[in-house]
């Protein structure tokens, strides 16, 4: 009785190894490599907030990158956005991103949904022609000659429509949207609900996690926009934030103000650079944390379920 019962137990299938609890030594590894790539992350974030609110003579004790604050000094911020290019160029990056997170939005979730639809007519055809760009990349010549041949160039739209749709970003609210029951969508165009009507009344409101987590993708990338403005924009008072940074901190062009600079002691070269950065990162970390909580639920069930 015993033997079988010890035979019946020995027969269960064991888990993978990646599902095994680790022992103490794989625990203390971990917690080890957890902590060297949460402080990859958070320690040249701190120098570069701590070096551009520091003072000259602070920079000048640490020889440049500051680690240890020695006081606040915000010269450096008052300097850039005292509305010169800096402040311009935020407000085009601000709307280049909303504008183009609208459009970009607006256009996946429609084109997602007639794809996952089995009866639109063609929609094979249309996945497949949507996913020819994600395999073979348009060539940069053509791509330049229908925005110049627009006449787009040196303007907002040649940052917003380009990038307009993200074939991976169609393909995970298409994935999403086929994993909603179609008995909901049956039963709404029972109701005499129209295909628009259905798309707001009920699959939007249960695909809000998606759209968080692609919203932000897509504000990510319209946010960190910079090989488009390098080619499509020539004036300087069009130039995005990510074109403003580039500017100065490869090129050294220190960003100018609207007031005059005679007289008055310029903050540190380091201490703007960083300030130039802090503003750049910000809102993107600003936003993050509020849509954070969509990206597991998000991401995989789309993939998983396209």
């Amino acid at each position: 009785m015993t033997a079988t019962r010890r035979r019946s137990t020995g027969t269960r299938p064991r888990r993978p190894v990646w599902e095994e609890r680790p022992n103490p030594v794989g625990q203390g590894l971990k917690a080890v490599l957890l902590t060297l790539l949460v402080a990859g992350v958070l320690v040249p974030l701190w120098v570069i907030l701590v070096t551009s609110l520091s003072s000259r003579e602070t920079i000048a004790d640490a020889g440049g990158l500051v680690v240890v604050p020695k006081g606040i000094d915000i010269s450096a911020y008052r300097t850039i956005l005292a509305g010169g290019a800096v402040t311009r160029a935020l407000w085009i990056s601000t709307l280049v991103t909303v504008c183009g997170t609208v459009i970009a939005l607006t256009v996946t979730v429609l084109a997602a949904y007639g794809l996952s639809r089995p009866g639109t007519v063609g929609h094979r055809w249309l996945l497949a022609y949507f996913l020819i760009p994600f395999l073979v990349y348009p060539p940069l010549v053509p791509r330049y000659l229908v925005v110049t041949g627009l006449g787009l160039k040196d303007t907002v739209w040649a940052l917003v429509l380009p990038p307009a749709i993200s074939v991976f970003n169609l393909v995970v609210v298409r994935g999403f949207f086929q994993g909603i029951p179609q008995e909901l969508l049956d039963s709404a165009r029972i109701d005499g609900a129209s295909d628009f009507r259905t798309l707001g009344r009920i699959v939007l409101p249960l695909s809000r996690a998606v759209i968080a987590v692609v919203g932000l993708f897509y504000a990510v990338s319209y946010w960190n926009v910079w090989f488009d403005a390098l080619l499509f924009i020539d004036r300087n008072d069009m130039y995005p934030i990510q074109r403003v940074l580039q500017s100065y901190l490869l090129a050294g062009q220190a960003p100018h103000t609207s007031g005059g600079t005679a007289g008055v002691t310029m903050p540190p070269t380091e201490a703007i650079k960083m300030a130039v950065v802090v503003l750049t990162v910000a809102p993107i970390v600003a936003v993050y944390p509020f849509v954070q909580r969509h990206f597991v639920k998000g991401v995989l069930i789309g993939a998983v379920k396209g």
